[in-house]
């Protein structure tokens, strides 16, 4: 049994005790240390979250900086290309990372993540461009990214399990649903950025050196961060996992379901998701001939009227349950996709009203995942079967969206992108009417 994790479990234990000797309620004051920790976790993963989506924002700019600007299609789609190989690295990050966590702790999994985040990010902030090192500022690019991806996959991991472990079980939805409200505000914040950049500087600025502000930014922001923290409580089910309580068999059998369940499931949220935020607003600029700013204010607003309705999904599944809210969000979807593609044009209020619809669809499952997933896997493998299940579905239906988006178009059959999108929303409605309802199950049940 590892040290710190008996530590943990001491120290929760006595605490407990003493609130015991003194006649109080040792439920409040762990309930406010709980808060704290929801907080302290989720400011690390807007901040993660606003470093991995600033690539995709500028990713028009990073093309002519660092790959062959000769060819601009060319260009964009290996930025595109590196976007993707990111989340390639994505399941390796889920299942090292899941399996630390699992073993040492989900706060010293949280901690190393930021801190790998931040340094590519600062890496991508200050590297020489193609212009200067040819092929190998690409390179580097490209390895910045999978340093990025690999951390990526253990902090999205760790954090949905860590939020879900430290929420009281009636409620698990709701406080779930700040995992994703984390992952809509860094990306709004991401977006904001991109549209002061391109505001307040000329495009041959932006180009020459205004792109790298965001990523700059985000590795000191990473510093609060940081703080923050290392003040967080360990998760009490992992605790009372390792203080020598009775071990009982893994089903193995059920694990595996599990996992092949969790990716179907993931697979029409995760492509929606990075369709609608990640590239809508690359395609409003390439293929309409809206301004950067415009669009990328535009899903901004999107995504803070879809981030609203977060709480609102997630405390509505603590009342009706997980499974219904996931099928209508593959219904919706499913019907929604092409009529609101369809609406983009060069105004930007074609984009802000499409992209907040679409978004506010992809929140009712968005704001699920951490209990969802959660309550499907033992507390003894949880990080790791989420690390991998999640990771794998969001490698190859969510980092590759972005890529297939662009290629579709450039082959000229736009439309393909649209059905690929609906198929998989299909795979996510069958994968969650398998699935078993756990709303309100304690964890340790699981």
């Amino acid at each position: 049994m590892p040290e710190n994790s008996e530590g943990a479990a001491r120290e929760q234990r006595t605490s407990r005790d003493r609130n015991r000797d003194r006649g109080q309620n040792p439920v409040e004051p762990n309930l406010r240390s709980k808060r704290k920790s929801l907080i302290a976790s989720t400011v690390g993963n807007v901040l993660e979250w606003y470093e991995w989506s600033a690539y995709a924002v500028f990713a028009p700019f990073i093309a002519t900086v660092m790959f062959n600007a000769s060819d601009g299609v060319s260009a964009l789609l290996s930025t595109l290309a590196v976007f993707a190989v990111g989340f390639l690295m994505r399941p390796l990050g889920g299942i090292v990372f899941g399996r630390v966590a699992d073993r040492r702790g989900r706060k010293f999994v949280l901690v190393t993540t930021m801190l790998m985040m931040a340094g590519g990010s600062l890496v991508i902030g200050l590297m020489p461009t193609y212009t200067t090192l040819g092929a190998w500022a690409s390179l580097i690019l490209l390895l910045a990214r999978m340093t990025q991806g690999f951390a990526h996959g253990g902090e999205s991991a760790t954090a949905n399990t860590y939020v879900a472990e430290i929420a009281p079980n009636e409620r698990r939805g709701l406080w779930g649903s700040i995992v994703f409200v984390a992952i809509f505000g860094g990306s709004a914040i991401a977006f904001s950025v991109g549209g002061v950049v391109t505001s307040v500087l000329s495009d041959s600025e932006v180009a020459q050196w205004g792109w790298r502000i965001p990523f700059i930014l985000g590795a000191f922001l990473a510093l609060a961060a940081l703080y923050l923290r290392r003040s967080m409580d360990e998760s009490d089910v992992f605790a009372e996992e390792k203080s020598g309580a009775e071990v009982r068999p893994l089903p193995k059998g059920q694990v595996a379901r599990a996992v092949l369940l969790v990716i179907m499931m993931t697979s029409g949220i995760t492509a929606a998701h990075y369709t609608w935020t990640s590239y809508v607003s690359t395609y409003a600029i390439t293929q309409k001939g809206m301004g950067a700013g415009v669009a990328y204010w535009c899903s901004v607003g999107a995504q803070c009227v879809a981030l609203v309705t977060l709480p609102l999904w997630g405390r509505l599944s603590d009342r009706v349950g997980r499974r219904p809210m996931m099928i209508t969000f593959a219904v919706l979807m499913s019907v929604l996709q092409i009529p609101l593609t369809g609406v983009i044009g060069a105004e930007g209020w074609t984009l802000l009203v499409a992209a907040s619809v679409a978004l506010t669809v992809v929140a009712i499952p968005g704001a699920l995942l951490s209990a969802t997933m959660s309550e499907n896997f033992p507390t003894r493998v949880r990080t790791q079967a989420i690390g991998f299940a999640y990771s794998v579905s969001v490698a190859v239906f969510g980092g590759t969206a972005p890529y297939l988006n662009q290629l579709f178009i450039d082959l000229g059959v736009a439309r393909l992108s649209s059905f690929y999108i609906m198929l998989l929303c299909v795979f996510t409605g069958v994968a969650c009417y398998l699935m078993r309802e756990t709303k309100g199950i304690h964890l340790k049940d699981a």
